[in-house]
């Protein structure tokens, strides 16, 4: 299904990548649109799957203090199910892509201690099917468009 979005949703949704709590009658004065609109505009995105959920993002404070690190995966073949579900158990797992080149999927991991981070990699290191693994901890981050829409 082709998805056409216009200006007033580009800047809607970038108002909600930025405060996603951000009341509908606000919203409104924001973009200079009726409260209904706004509401009618919220729904048929959600209904489309442009808005998929609502989240929390880590403030600056907690996000600045914490080892953030992509682990790079190569699994054996037909292990993949089972790779994921141990992944998906482990909360210092922000997210897990597939990717192509020489590994299988790129991790990313957040954790509050360097220690920490050390047992995270070796319990992955351990999972049945886990072949080959190569970290990069972030040192800084330079660019980040997380909260900007790039549609």
């Amino acid at each position: 299904m082709s998805m056409h979005l216009d200006d007033t949703d580009r800047r809607l949704l970038s108002l909600l990548q930025a405060n996603a709590r951000e009341p509908a009658a606000t919203l409104a004065r924001k973009l200079k649109l009726a409260r209904t609109t706004v509401v009618a505009r919220l729904a048929r995105l959600e209904r489309d799957g442009v808005v998929a959920g609502y989240g929390v993002r880590l403030g600056q404070r907690l996000d600045s203090t914490a080892v953030r690190a992509y682990c790079s995966l190569s699994i054996l073949p037909k292990t993949t199910a089972s790779v994921l579900k141990e992944l998906a158990q482990m909360p210092e797992i922000e997210e897990v892509s597939a990717v192509s080149g020489q590994f299988d999927y790129l991790v990313f991991l957040r954790c509050e201690t360097h220690e920490q981070l050390n047992a995270l990699l070796d319990r992955i290191g351990l999972i049945d099917g886990v072949n080959h693994t190569q970290t990069s901890i972030v040192l800084s981050r330079k660019i980040d468009r997380r909260s900007a829409v790039g549609l």
